[in-house]
């Protein structure tokens, strides 16, 4: 066993990391009374300790003043959502009008594709990543269909190598190649069978220098990579909360609208909640939609799962991404040198980490390729108390966190590890 990965040495390097303290604020799983080892913040972020610190107060106002909680709460319901926007922004370099919570993630999504994607004749196709999440995917294929073109024409999906890894050369070669046809371009941030994380800033200059609207789904982005997007001039972009923003299973979403699109009124499926706020309550005939995010919001807001979401949001605003993704990378070199090391101990173990090793290009996920028994060493991890998740047909995704994992965490599935293989 190489001792770079023993626990003690595990430990002193938690006792050096500034940030160890964070994970005592966490609920971790627990295996056979201790802690066990959770790579699935991908998937389901860690209930945080303090999650219900406006959540609780909410229950009280609905308890003891009902109805009247829709103005007179501690924090009115009425515009509960605003209370998240600053720090909302901030996590994704917005502008606070650009952003609002609101619904679920693919019911978001939709609702932008239905004032974004604005094909013709002659250029409707849109350009994605292969490995689509099925959930985008059937956003795509719904919408494509909604304007009476057919999805298997439609749809152009970057080349990629034999992993699923996209080489950027050839991404910006797509789009230039396609540019004649494309209405617009629809990438996930990170995507989520690879963990490669894309140049945004980029892909949005190319797409623009075409007349090409472009638009991310940043469900593994948000709270995981550095995001600006109202500098980076995004048209559109959206994100669910309960991966790496830790607000529990199916919680609540964002959406950005970069505030030049919002000046181009584009349409909307309208409904009451976006309507403004003044003659919300009147029966008029005509929508009136407020001049920000806002005016795409349909319902009032679901306020538990905004309560959750907002003590989150305050975290990470506290903490800032910088720190988080120093954290991040660490871990990552950390992880890798791991899994490198077990590859030279058993010819069993070959594997290959077919996410992008440059730290610009990966995000708090490294997937691994295994060549040999990899259902069984799945199977094996998830015995022992790791959490890990499988992708067919033979890659393991590993997420370590920086809110919450720690280096023990990897010592531990370094260790569990030899005695599989």
């Amino acid at each position: 066993m190489n001792k770079e990965f023993s626990i003690n040495n595990a430990k002193k390097l938690d006792k050096n990391d500034s940030l160890s303290y964070l994970r005592s604020q966490f609920n971790i799983p627990k295996f056979k009374g201790e802690d066990a080892v959770y790579f699935s913040g991908n998937s389901l972020g860690l209930q945080h300790k303090q999650f219900d610190k406006y959540f609780n107060i909410e229950i009280e106002d609905w308890k003891n003043i009902a109805v009247d909680g829709h103005f007179h709460a501690q924090t009115p319901w009425f515009d509960y959502h605003k209370s998240l926007a600053k720090d909302t922004a901030t996590l994704v370099g917005a502008k606070e009008n650009e952003i609002v919570s609101m619904n679920g993630l693919s019911v978001n999504l939709h609702l932008l594709l239905t004032s974004f994607y604005n094909p013709s004749k002659s250029k409707f196709k849109i350009l994605c990543e292969p490995n689509l999440f099925p959930s985008d995917l059937y956003v795509l294929h719904s919408q494509v269909e909604l304007r009476g073109f057919d999805p298997h024409q439609s749809l152009i999906f970057l080349p990629t190598n034999s992993y699923g890894v996209v080489d950027e050369s050839e991404l910006f070669q797509t789009i230039e190649k396609h540019a004649h046809e494309l209405a617009l371009i629809f990438i996930g941030g990170v995507n989520y069978y690879t963990g490669q994380v894309f140049d945004l800033q980029k892909i949005v200059q190319h797409g623009h220098n075409n007349g090409i609207t472009v638009g991310f789904d940043l469900a593994h982005a948000a709270g995981n990579i550095n995001l600006e997007l109202h500098n980076w001039d995004v048209d559109f972009a959206a994100w669910c909360s309960y991966k790496y923003l830790n607000s529990g299973p199916g919680n609540i979403s964002s959406i950005f609208i970069h505030e030049k699109q919002i000046a181009k009124k584009p349409f909307r499926l309208a409904g009451w909640w976006g309507h403004s706020e003044s003659t919300r309550f009147l029966i008029e005939d005509k929508f009136n939609p407020i001049p920000t995010a806002e005016g795409w919001q349909l319902s009032n807001a679901p306020i538990f799962g905004l309560s959750v979401y907002r003590q989150s949001l305050e975290l990470f605003n506290k903490l800032g991404m910088k720190v988080l993704i120093d954290k991040r990378n660490d871990l990552n070199i950390y992880l890798r040198r791991a899994i490198l090391d077990l590859n030279t101990i058993s010819q069993n173990f070959q594997c290959k980490i077919i996410t992008p090793l440059d730290s610009n290009h990966q995000g708090a996920q490294l997937s691994i390729l295994l060549r040999n028994k990899g259902k069984e060493i799945y199977s094996y991890l998830t015995k022992h108390g790791v959490y890990v998740d499988w992708r067919d047909p033979n890659v393991i995704r590993l997420a370590p966190v920086p809110l919450y994992n720690s280096f023990e965490d990897i010592a531990k599935f370094y260790n569990i590890m030899l005695k599989c293989i």
